[in-house]
């Protein structure tokens, strides 16, 4: 849905619940999957442009005139995280964002990052001033990183794992780290204790431990069972808590319900994309990968607004599904 350039209005969103923030407003800084990593779990599918090259994808006056306008807002979260469709950290002006954020509320600024840059010095100093950082770490060597998290062909193992070491050195407040295991690929105990072992080098104040739950670039790409989930939480270390929200019925069919039920929203009125992740009480991020293939599917429309943009069902759609409510 994105290409090139990013504009304000895509930017800040929210607030949306989070199970870990609370209630959250988001600021996406970088256009849709411009990454360091092609991670085989993402829910949001492949990376469109994975480099290393960290520049000003929007403009930071734009934002900073958005986080104006929208002050109460910020007031009202439990956290401003700065996060989003892509990798944070390759946004060129960060910390020149975060001190923006933090001259305009008292709510406490978090950044979710996949922590493959955290051993560069200038992204380091951009994050100095956030509150909170929770970056990844999903691998306990070489060979199983660039299998789970594909990095761009720069980022080695030992340079991601010494980044995360060395920030937390240098970083003066809150680290949670998180850690996605995949069944039968990290989900196994020499792959924890290895990831254990870099975790106790590292000393973050929360160790978050979660697996794959929504639809994944990869359908090979399989759910660690509760049970083991727990098991493995506990070989992390006592400040390690599991985070997954397991569903109860199959992951696919999960994933082929929040489509059919975006679609059935539409077909009674037109949404926002906050609108239909409130409304379904799904991530914001998975209502923007299903909107994007209800569209290419000819299933979802756009219309624009007063400046905002909303779906609705494509008039066949709508003839063939059920009376507006």
């Amino acid at each position: 849905m994105r290409a090139g350039n990013m504009t304000m209005k895509e930017c800040i969103y929210g607030p949306v619940p989070s199970r870990r923030l609370g209630r959250s407003v988001g600021i996406d800084v970088v256009p849709y999957k411009t990454c360091t990593y092609d991670c085989i779990y993402c829910q949001l599918g492949r990376t469109t442009d994975k480099t290393m090259r960290r520049s000003e994808y929007v403009q930071l006056g734009s934002i900073i005139a958005e986080l104006d306008r929208c002050r109460e807002s910020l007031e009202a979260a439990d956290y401003v995280s700065i996060a989003g469709s892509g990798e944070p950290t390759l946004y060129a002006r960060l910390g020149e964002l975060i001190d923006a954020v933090k001259a305009r509320t008292r709510t406490p600024v978090a950044v979710i990052t996949n922590g493959s840059l955290l051993w560069d010095h200038a992204v380091q100093d951009d994050l100095k001033n956030a509150d909170l950082v929770i970056p990844s770490l999903d691998a306990g060597n070489e060979s199983l990183f660039r299998y789970v998290n594909r990095p761009h062909p720069d980022i080695s193992f030992d340079l991601m794992a010494k980044g995360l070491v060395e920030f937390r050195g240098v970083f003066k407040h809150a680290i949670w780290l998180e850690v996605l295991l995949v069944g039968g690929v990290t989900g196994i105990d020499a792959e924890v204790r290895r990831i254990a072992d870099i975790i106790g080098r590292m000393r973050p104040e929360k160790v978050q431990v979660n697996t794959v739950i929504r639809p994944p670039a990869e359908e090979f790409s399989s759910m660690v069972s509760p049970e083991n989930l727990r098991k493995f939480a506990a070989l992390l270390g006592d400040n390690a808590e599991v985070i997954a929200e397991f569903p109860q019925v199959a992951s696919a069919e999960i994933f082929s319900n929040s489509r059919d039920e975006i679609l059935a929203m539409l077909k009674r009125r037109p949404c926002t994309l906050d609108d239909i992740a409130a409304g379904l009480g799904i991530n914001r991020h998975v209502a923007v990968k299903q909107i994007d293939l209800l569209v290419k599917a000819q299933k979802v429309s756009l219309r624009r607004l007063h400046g905002r943009t909303f779906f609705a069902a494509c008039e066949d759609d709508v003839q063939s599904g059920p009376a507006p409510a």
